[in-house]
């Protein structure tokens, strides 16, 4: 009877889970047969276009159809409103982490929660390491463009953060506004991120290095002066010019040379490492629990989820100097 007691006050203390859009409603996609240029476009700018699970999953479906889809020979990836994206949604990954929370890593590989499948608990390795090898998975919508076999273009403006820069490092083209800012905040709060690998190649292990163990986000200035980005325009005349790179690459040799093409580029990159790097990423984020911190380092325990994950990461960005801060306001502020 005490065991029963106890298990219902412990229910009554869960936080319910926010209701959040449909997938559909996030992750809009068009395809123009004509020009065979399909548009994945990520529309939830009042979120910072931050993907929900759902939305992540059907991210990766859609890519998947476009690479199978004869109508379709480049993909592009926009962001609506201000900005490309700032990363996931952190109040859905609080839920999921929190002790408190109601909503089930189950969720991330498809499985519902009555489907008879029981998650490994808390404690146990597998409880984050079978997550973070989905990393490594292009079905699961974080490694996704590395398999898509056409042509992938993304558009960045404002901010390109988290899950947004996995898709910066991956895409083929990335076509830019001045006033981006690229990076990932798990470099301060985690120590890594999945495309850790792919980044290092793309921009340099040097600038790269500095990125990671400052945690400093990098203007689009300097994601070009060290070869990440292919153009970089004024805001306003940033769909002119993701236009211009689309319909170029629509019209150049047929899709089955670029599908060749794009073969060669995979076997150059899996020659250098691209998938073991996803996965020993996938390792080092399962290891996290046993990270101990040393003082005022921002960590995901019971007071930072206790002030909301997301006050978390805004505090921790004031320790920073102002020009390494990730928020535009923040980069504003004087010292």
């Amino acid at each position: 009877m005490a065991k029963k007691t106890a298990g219902k006050k412990a229910a009554a203390k869960k936080k319910p889970a926010a209701k959040r859009p449909k997938p559909e409603d996030i992750i809009r996609y068009h395809k123009d047969p004509k020009t065979r240029i399909a548009t994945i476009t990520l529309d939830r700018p009042d979120h910072l276009n931050a993907p929900t699970i759902a939305a992540r999953l059907r991210y990766a479906d859609l890519i998947h159809r476009a690479n199978v889809d004869d109508e379709v020979k480049v993909l592009v990836i926009r962001g609506a409103g201000n900005n490309l994206g700032a990363g996931a949604d952190l109040p859905e990954q609080e839920e999921m982490l929190n002790d408190d929370g109601e909503y089930s890593l189950l969720h991330e590989f498809r499985i519902g929660e009555n489907e008879g499948v029981k998650y490994p608990p808390k404690g146990s390795f597998r409880y984050l390491g079978q997550l973070n090898q989905l990393y490594a998975n292009s079905n699961f919508g974080c490694r996704s463009l590395q398999d898509f076999k056409k042509i992938s273009i993304l558009e960045v403006k404002g901010y390109c953060y988290g899950w947004h820069f996995y898709q910066a490092a991956d895409a083929d083209l990335v076509i830019s506004s001045d006033d981006a800012l690229y990076g990932h905040p798990s470099f301060r709060y985690v120590g890594w991120g999945p495309r850790m690998w792919q980044w290092a190649q793309t921009m340099g292990l040097r600038k790269f290095q500095e990125m990671v163990f400052t945690g400093r986000p990098f203007t689009a200035k300097e994601m070009y002066d060290c070869n990440f980005l292919n153009s970089v325009v004024p805001r306003e005349q940033l769909d002119a010019e993701v236009q211009k790179y689309a319909l170029a690459c629509s019209r150049t040799r047929p899709t089955d040379v670029v599908v060749m093409q794009k073969q060669f580029f995979e076997i150059m990159k899996q020659h250098q490492g691209e998938y073991m790097g996803s996965l020993l990423t996938s390792w080092l984020e399962g290891m996290f629990p046993a990270v101990r911190n040393d003082a005022d380092e921002l960590t995901l325990n019971k007071e930072t989820f206790g002030k909301g994950l997301n006050n978390a990461v805004k505090d921790n960005d004031d320790l920073y100097p102002p020009e390494f801060r990730l928020s535009k306001g923040a980069r504003k502020a004087k010292k």
